[in-house]
């Protein structure tokens, strides 16, 4: 997560993008979808992510999100790590 930017309050919706470097349509593809999908699903069960409205477009995500239970920052961080190593993977 970058710097200059900083979720204050887990608990108050945050609007998120993360882009593909570059701006490559990555997401034109079914496969990088789901596993940005998959990803994000599993931040849902396992860290009490909660999304209020998302949009996957071919380059980058946008989300609004909250959590209650752990800091939005570490489960952003955590999805940051561990979603690019799946891409990676298949």
């Amino acid at each position: 997560m970058s710097e200059r930017y900083k979720v204050i309050d887990s608990e108050t919706p945050t609007f998120v993008t993360f882009t593909i470097v570059g701006w490559v349509d990555l997401f034109i593809r079914r496969d990088y979808t789901n596993i940005l999908y998959d990803s994000l699903e599993y931040c849902i069960k396992e860290k009490g992510l909660r999304i209020h409205a998302f949009v996957f477009m071919t380059s980058h995500v946008h989300l609004i999100l909250t959590s209650s239970s752990v800091p939005l920052n570490a489960i952003i961080r955590d999805f940051k790590k561990h979603t690019p190593t799946r891409a990676h993977l298949r």
